[in-house]
């Protein structure tokens, strides 16, 4: 760990402000609501896993030769079929987005 991120880490807790419409924040406290969570509490985890993920995303890994050739073999042997299903899943409108009732 940098010695950055451990001086943050023991530092007291600073403020995070940010402005949305309410559409978005009632989305958010639904959300909160739901999991048992306050508004605060569901934001943070959502932003620090959403942090985590796209930083070990970007990790690099070295492959020698002969691995990244398995490596590009089994990508030529197994290619990515289309999924109807899915795909039709994907499309259908978000209940969030629905206009309400």
């Amino acid at each position: 760990m940098s010695a950055t991120i451990e001086s943050v880490e023991k530092s007291k807790p600073v403020p995070i402000n940010m402005r949305t419409d309410a559409k978005k924040r009632n989305l958010i406290d639904l959300a909160a609501a739901m999991s048992g969570r306050d508004r605060t509490s569901f934001i943070l985890e959502a932003a620090c896993q959403k942090a985590e993920d796209i930083i070990l995303d970007r990790r690099l890994f070295v492959l020698d030769a002969a691995a990244f050739d398995q490596f590009e073999r089994a990508l030529e042997d197994n290619p990515i079929r289309e999924n109807k299903c899915l795909k039709q899943l994907l499309q259908r409108p978000k209940i969030w987005d629905r206009a309400p009732r």
